[in-house]
């Protein structure tokens, strides 16, 4: 079996790999690359993995004009960059010790050894530069044809290494689990097992891994494990998946694109989204707003009129997928109309009529009788 594509055929990655080869060492593609190239998605990152220690890639790299840096040569990795691309090159290696979140790590001479210390059987997949695939443990590429997420070795093993894997266990199923075979039964087992190894996790690596979960196509079945398990409940009190099926149905059926703070507000629960998952400022004070705004627009012309577009239709359908309840009939013009309404009253135009308080009360009077009107009631109108 092969792998094709313009990220292996790229020149400057052929180059880095013949760089590699000509000093006497391996150079092989790995992981995330050769996984997405063989499931027909686009290749991002490219990774390379060697028998090359980190000072001889540097010697290497250098000797043919590349930049490196050390991003990580303790841990086996430095950044090569060929032209315009940037490439992780990590020599092989073998876990010595770790606290459930750092390993220290021994550098290895093989692939097999390598392929062990990783984490999904599919993420264990490397190929030559002329795209020919290595499946140094045997059942990586099966596991991939079938859409399974399994562990390497055991569960247990591979996530008391880094209890990040949990969480990367739920949105690997996400994004590349298939729904009809559903999750790996001694994978969640682990799973669910040694969550208290969570709690040894920064908010910000949850916060990361639950973004890129949520982002996925249909996380629905991955979030309702998560919760069976006790998982979600754990990072997130009183969250629950049931919502998130129904609101990926909506999003489907009316053309509406997926985001993932949407669907992270139509978990519920009663959380703070800087406490649990380290949201920007930015992003709390929009999940702020998203779940008042969920509660307190009538309908979807007062939700355009309030919020505006997008923000609008996060509320409309969180709010529909939350209680079971239809979407008001044309409901996105509808809610184009309400973001282009403009409320044709001032405070000036009920003064000096009305003073102080009486303003302001009775501005908010108008509006929701313009609000209720549709928008139809004129300046006139609302003076008369």
């Amino acid at each position: 079996m092969k792998v094709s594509g313009a990220w292996i055929e790229d020149p400057e990655s052929q180059q880095l790999c013949a760089v590699l080869q000509a000093g006497g060492h391996q150079a092989l593609f790995v992981g995330g690359c050769v996984r997405d190239a063989l499931l027909g998605m686009t290749v991002r990152d490219v990774d390379i993995a060697t028998d090359a220690r980190p000072d001889r890639v540097t010697e290497l790299a250098e000797a043919a004009g590349l930049r490196v840096v050390p991003t990580g040569a303790a841990h086996g990795t430095v950044t090569v960059i060929s032209g315009h691309t940037h490439h992780e090159v990590t020599t092989f290696r073998r876990d010595v010790a770790t606290d459930g979140r750092r390993a220290v790590v021994a550098f290895a001479d093989d692939v097999v050894t390598d392929a062990a210390r990783r984490d999904f059987t599919m993420n264990a997949l490397y190929a030559r530069p002329d795209g020919s695939v290595i499946d140094p443990l045997g059942g990586g590429l099966a596991d991939l044809a079938a859409r399974r997420v399994r562990f390497v070795g055991t569960p247990a093993e591979r996530i008391a290494e880094d209890y990040l894997r949990i969480l990367r266990f739920f949105r690997f199923q996400a994004w590349f689990g298939d729904p009809e075979r559903g999750i790996d039964p001694d994978g969640l087992a682990a799973c669910a097992a040694l969550q208290d190894g969570l709690e040894r996790l920064s908010r910000e690596r949850v916060g990361a891994e639950m973004r890129r979960l949520l982002a996925a196509p249909d996380p629905a079945m991955a979030l309702a494990a998560m919760e069976g398990s006790g998982i979600l409940g754990r990072i997130l009190p009183g969250a629950t998946a049931t919502a998130v099926a129904v609101l990926v149905h909506l999003e489907r059926s009316e053309g509406v694109g997926l985001r993932w703070m949407r669907r992270l507000a139509a978990l519920g629960g009663d959380w703070d989204g800087r406490a649990a998952l380290r949201l920007s400022n930015s992003e709390t004070r929009a999940l702020e707003r998203l779940r008042a705004g969920i509660a307190e627009c009538t309908s979807a012309e007062e939700s355009g009129y309030r919020h505006g577009i997008a923000a609008g239709t996060d509320m409309l359908l969180v709010r529909a997928a939350l209680t079971g309840t239809a979407l008001p009939d044309a409901w996105q013009d509808a809610l184009a109309r309400g973001a282009a309404a403009e409320f044709p009253l001032r405070a000036s135009d009920l003064m000096p009529a009305l003073k102080g308080p009486r303003v302001g009360a009775a501005l908010r009077a108008a509006e929701r009788r313009w609000i209720d009107s549709g928008f139809r009631l004129s300046r006139e109108d609302l003076l008369a």
